[in-house]
């Protein structure tokens, strides 16, 4: 009972109270940080003795990162969870008899299964899906990116037993909606290129999932040609890694994720650099 949950929350009364119920015997300290939620959000989260504070919101890193230099975190232990994941049994009682309790660990990895369209995707990637998310207070911080990643100073340890991600408002329209907000982040990261914080994922091609998937954005993937790479990555995920297995609803989630998304920024990017140049034309013809 030594672990205090942060969840950040906007507008999540179709999945909040799935999450907490999950949680209710598992965390001594709920905390959520909301981002001026207009729906029953907070009405649930109450009910649920949760500690509530405001923020406005950037991004999930900056949110996250706020909440551990403003908040006064009462336990040892942090453990991050989004509003639409939901902690089973088996992975409470094996956090339970684990957490502050395997000397010199000082975070944990999860392994995630994603539902989509009510069905578990098991390929292309999917799944095993190991996330840094538990740590103790004082030896983590996430990276301040568009596709942000847990730091931690120190061991890590995975979970045997997964957590779940059961998105209820995730249909067509909530999942492009989101992603046109999160693209926004990455073509603003494209072209600033600078180090955004000093804490950051190491690029690694023989390291950690989270390490090898970086050094293969950086390395490969931003190296080939616009245009040509979200088609390479989504045979690569629906293809080689064998996405093509989860039917009709993995195909439609591949499309969108590992297509769609990709070639939309590959756009943006195409496009700022085109406005970009068309306007230094046109002060050099003054």
């Amino acid at each position: 009972m030594n672990i205090s949950v942060i969840i950040l929350t906007y507008n999540e009364d179709m999945n909040i109270e799935r999450c907490l119920n999950s949680i209710k015997d598992l965390a001594s300290e709920i905390i959520i940080v909301d981002s001026q939620s207009t729906d029953k959000t907070l009405d649930i989260c109450e009910k649920y003795g949760c500690r509530i504070f405001q923020n406005n919101f950037i991004n999930q890193a900056i949110q996250f990162n706020w909440a551990l230099d403003n908040i006064d975190i009462r336990n040892d232990w942090v453990f991050r969870l989004d509003a639409d994941e939901i902690v089973p049994k088996k992975l409470k009682k094996e956090m339970l008899e684990r957490v502050g309790r395997e000397e010199g660990v000082h975070g944990y990895s999860l392994n995630r299964r994603m539902y989509w369209m009510n069905k578990w995707l098991k390929h292309g990637r999917m799944y095993p899906h190991f996330i840094a998310r538990i740590f103790k207070k004082g030896y983590g911080r996430y990276e301040e990116k568009t596709e942000e990643h847990l730091i931690i100073d120190g061991q890590v340890r995975n979970m045997k037993n997964d957590f779940l991600e059961d998105n209820r408002l995730n249909n067509l329209d909530y999942f492009t909606r989101k992603h046109l907000s999160t693209a926004e982040g990455e073509v603003r990261e494209v072209f600033l290129r600078h180090k955004i914080d000093d804490k950051t994922v190491r690029v690694k091609f023989f390291g950690a999932k989270v390490e090898r998937t970086r050094w293969l954005k950086l390395k490969i993937y931003e190296k080939t040609p616009l245009f040509v790479r979200p088609f390479l990555y989504f045979t690569y995920r629906y293809i080689i890694c064998l996405g093509i297995l989860d039917g009709k609803k993995g195909f439609i989630f591949h499309i969108l994720q590992a297509f769609w998304y990709r070639m939309y920024i590959d756009a943006r990017v195409f496009e700022e650099e085109s406005n970009w140049q068309e306007t230094k034309k046109d002060f050099n013809e003054i």
